[in-house]
């Protein structure tokens, strides 16, 4: 006798309790992860400072950072660490969350999550069509920024060290990828 899978929703997702872990739904299965380290939670604020100061002197839209939901369909809500949406897409963000693919998701790794950043999330985003993706690698100290194709995910940019990049979508962002780390 095969075993049915239960497929969870937006619904199913909203009654999980509020204990400190991350839940996410990836195409309706429930993932779970241990609340982010203080190394990962520093690590996110330095990221979400440069960028925040980036968009808003520019006025390119809003930066937001977890836990913030980001409901790409009724079966796959995610709590990417950081997410930005260019003015275009601001009418995405209701009462809960993000409803759609973000400009940008970012996902800051850690031990816990590396197999999720780096496959389910990845096939996720390019899925629902965030159109850039970045992975932050504090054990190798390195930015990797992804934008999407036809094919899926291309690597657009791998960085580390003290020389300023520009990760897409900003062209002018001048990250410096050592200062990310604390």
């Amino acid at each position: 006798m095969a075993t049915r899978r239960v497929v969870l929703t937006y619904k199913e997702y909203e009654a999980l309790p509020a204990d400190g872990r991350r839940y996410e739904i990836h195409d309706g299965e429930l993932s779970v992860t241990p609340a982010p380290s203080p190394r990962h939670q520093m690590i996110s604020a330095n990221l979400f400072r440069v960028l925040d100061a980036h968009v808003r002197a520019r006025g390119i839209g809003i930066v937001l950072y977890a836990p913030l939901d980001v409901v790409l369909s009724e079966t796959s809500i995610v709590q990417p660490d950081i997410v930005y949406l260019e003015p275009e897409r601001l009418g995405a963000i209701s009462d809960r969350g993000v409803e759609g693919a973000p400009t940008l998701a970012v996902e800051i790794i850690s031990p816990s999550t590396t197999l999720i950043d780096r496959s389910t999330k990845h096939q996720l985003y390019a899925r629902h069509g965030v159109p850039f993706f970045w992975l932050v690698d504090p054990e190798a100290r390195m930015v990797e920024a992804f934008v999407l194709g036809p094919e899926g995910y291309s690597l657009a940019l791998r960085a580390s060290g003290p020389q300023p990049v520009n990760p897409p979508p900003f062209l002018d962002l001048a990250l410096i990828p050592t200062s990310l780390w604390p």
